[in-house]
């Protein structure tokens, strides 16, 4: 079970360094982690965000553990030297399209919530964002106009076969759970969306059993917010993802407790290669302070092993030992608590 390990930026490391200290609690047989430079870090060492050699440690891996990468300094770079670039690099180079980001609230974070607590009871949810397409990716720059104004401009794109394949996975996660798949776009007003619309009414024949319906993307973030229990599985392009994908963070109570799975097409003698990371930032401001939540990023690592591995038990574990904890009240600042990094793991170690 080869393992990368990608720390990264800021609180990168910390939290990474007890997700890994939960992969080697459950003694797991023909474990083997090694670990690559990303972000920041690896400019300052390489001279780019994704050198070489990290990018080849992924290819000869099974799954990737990733931290965070993000480093004010390096705001001044050009765009292909910043740190952001290693996983946009990443999911690139190795065909990861399909983001998964499950959003569960754990019984005893009900008060956490941005939301009244009868309403975060209700979430359970698993958005589905596709990683390779859009605006992240379509080509971008800055101009002159002919009167002299600066202009910036971008561009947002989807090819029939990108839709595609993003909805099968998202119609095969919607079987595996609820059976009701909601795709999110702004069809009323993007031709990209229109697409993305036509192209999800297509596959869903190939699936009868899981209920199809649409909303617009603003009306989605409405809903997420008002009735967060009406949805199951939610799949929608690269930007919108982003954005309602964080603001599921918040509706279960911090960024710090939501996990992530980049998955592609790639098969290993395990399972489908993967890369997994916190959908948390490098959070500079509280790097080495002791204070990141490491639960989102142990809960990338339960993921890796169901997806990538197939170790269905471990992850249940994990996850269970991470229930076990909040409902303990083990919080750190994140949540109005006090307690540390290594504190909040080490009470999921004794879970386990």
């Amino acid at each position: 079970m080869k393992i990368a390990v990608f720390p990264g930026d800021g609180i990168g490391p910390e939290v990474t360094r007890e997700a890994v200290r939960v992969l080697e609690a459950l003694g797991l047989p023909g474990l083997v982690l090694f670990e690559g430079d990303v972000g920041a870090a690896a400019y300052r060492k390489h001279g780019q965000p994704l050198p070489d050699e990290t990018l080849n440690m992924a290819r000869e891996a099974d799954a990737v553990l990733f931290g965070a990468v993000g480093d004010s300094s390096c705001d001044g770079l050009e765009r292909a030297l910043r740190p952001e670039q290693a996983v946009l690099g990443l999911r690139a180079e190795l065909g990861l399209f399909a983001n998964l980001r499950p959003a569960t609230l754990f019984p005893g974070l009900e008060e956490h919530s941005a939301l009244r607590p009868e309403v975060a009871r209700q979430i359970d949810l698993l958005i589905v964002r596709e990683l390779n397409g859009d605006v992240y990716f379509g080509d971008k720059g800055q101009r002159r106009t002919e009167d002299g104004r600066r202009e910036g401009w971008d561009i947002m794109s989807y090819a029939e076969d990108e839709v595609r394949r993003i909805a099968h996975t998202a119609f095969r996660a919607a079987q595996g759970r609820g059976k009701k798949l909601t795709s999110v776009d702004k069809a009323n007003v993007l031709e990209t969306s229109q697409l993305w619309r036509d192209v999800m009414i297509e596959v869903a024949t190939d699936y009868p059993d899981v209920a199809l319906d649409h909303l617009y993307v603003d009306n989605a973030a409405m809903q997420l917010v008002r009735a967060p229990g009406q949805f199951d599985v939610i799949v929608t392009g690269n930007l919108f993802g982003d954005i309602l994908s964080d603001q599921a963070s918040m509706c279960v109570g911090s960024i710090g407790l939501l996990p992530s799975a980049s998955l592609g097409e790639r098969q290993t003698a395990h399972g489908t290669f993967g890369l997994y990371e916190p959908i948390h930032g490098s959070a500079p401001d509280i790097a080495g302070q002791g204070k990141a939540n490491p639960l989102a990023a142990i809960l990338s690592a339960a993921m890796m092993l169901r997806h990538s591995f197939g170790r269905e038990a471990e992850a249940e574990r994990i996850e269970a030992a991470v229930g076990a904890t909040v409902r303990d009240g083990i919080f750190g600042a994140d949540l109005g608590g006090s307690a540390s990094t290594e504190e909040i793991a080490d009470a999921v170690l004794e879970q386990l």
